[in-house]
């Protein structure tokens, strides 16, 4: 089991160097730690070799496999994807409207969103023509870099 203070202080140290990934391995211990927005993840396996007898009663016994969830049939279009990470706003304030609903007819220059990266709000045009099936995206969640945001029939 690692040491919670040692781990304060990995987290500390990402933190002050701004990391977004690190990854620590000795001979009893591997830690692999990655920082997802405000979000910290720690994985902590211990590499055990197993004793010989083990490894041939592993060998006998039968594991179940898992089967794969079907996966839902994806609706056709065209995805409005975020051009950074940060934080997806669907109206320029909260006491304001959503800049576009399911079945908005949208254009090239048409701001679709706002996406917060560095307390810097930047304008995201939908850069194409069509109407807006879905938004797959609810306010104030973070959004990764190429994220889909919404789905649009073309026209």
């Amino acid at each position: 089991m690692i040491d919670m203070r040692k781990l304060k202080e990995l987290v500390k140290l990402m933190v002050n160097n701004d990391l977004s990934e690190m990854d620590l391995r000795d001979t009893d211990e591997q830690v692999t730690i990655r920082r997802q927005g405000e979000t910290i993840i720690t994985q902590v396996p211990v590499a055990i070799a197993p004793a010989p007898a083990a490894a041939a009663a592993t060998a006998t016994a039968e594991v179940p496999i898992a089967t794969a969830p079907q996966e839902q049939p994806q609706e056709e279009g065209v995805e409005i994807v975020s051009p950074m990470v940060g934080t997806f706003y669907a109206s320029p304030d909260p006491n304001s409207p959503e800049f576009v609903n399911v079945d908005d007819v949208v254009s090239d220059d048409t701001t679709v969103c706002i996406i917060e990266a560095m307390k810097i709000f930047n304008e995201i045009k939908a850069q194409c023509n069509g109407s807006i099936i879905k938004v797959l995206v609810s306010s104030g969640d973070p959004v990764e870099f190429g994220q889909p945001l919404f789905l649009v029939k073309p026209q």
